[in-house]
């Protein structure tokens, strides 16, 4: 299995899987089309709206597959301390042609360590979870988890219905099953990013660590 060696210098293993992602091989359409939509003054900040609400000022964030950099770049407007990691080289390239300056890392979920944390809040959202290689959402949301500070929660969303191409369906009850494996309890389950009521088309969740699993320490 191949290791990946860490800022910090504590090797971890990470997956050899292709994610869903690289198979879509879709990311230069994805990101060139949020440029275009961000270059023509559209409003792509709903996601980050709601994370700015979970947050004390000037909060430490992590934006967990963070595409092209516009929650990170939302987030930093709003006065919060951001770190974006993002996998796809593409995707990178694309984030900083966009946001200059944005402290983007080419870095997998999985390959997070407790020592990467604390933070207030990670940020998962544009689908981000149904794009995981096959069988590795438990252990993504473990890395999550991990990184979290004593009152740091996930915010998580992705469609529950009709997913993009080549990601998977996932139930809403098949990831919360998963979430209570990984040590992780729902703290609020709502439609949309503007906090409609839950339904069966797209699902959004608040999460927190589950009582009897520490928190980080600085």
């Amino acid at each position: 299995m191949d290791r990946i060696t860490l800022p910090l210098g504590k090797p971890l293993p990470t997956t050899t899987r292709r994610t869903r992602w690289e198979e879509a091989g879709q990311s230069g359409s994805f990101g060139k089309r949020f440029a275009e939509l961000i270059s023509a003054g559209e409003d792509v900040d709903g996601e980050a709206r709601l994370a700015d609400t979970l947050l004390p000022r000037g909060a430490r964030v992590l934006d967990a597959g963070a595409g092209m950099g516009r929650v990170t770049a939302a987030l930093l407007r709003r006065g919060h301390d951001v770190v974006a990691i993002e996998p796809d080289e593409n995707l990178v390239r694309q984030a900083r042609e966009t946001y200059p300056g944005l402290p983007i890392e080419e870095r997998d979920i999985l390959d997070l360590g407790p020592d990467d944390g604390p933070f207030d809040l990670v940020v998962c959202v544009g689908n981000v979870i149904v794009y995981l290689a096959e069988g590795t959402e438990r252990r993504a949301l473990g890395a999550m988890r991990d990184v979290l500070g004593e009152n740091g929660r996930i915010l998580v969303g992705f469609h529950l219905q009709d997913p993009p191409p080549h990601a998977r369906t996932y139930a809403a009850a098949e990831f919360e099953a998963d979430l209570a494996a990984a040590g992780l309890r729902v703290d609020l389950r709502a439609g949309t990013y503007q906090l409609h009521p839950a339904n069966d088309a797209y699902g959004v969740w608040i999460l927190s660590r589950a009582q009897g699993r520490p928190a980080l320490r600085d």
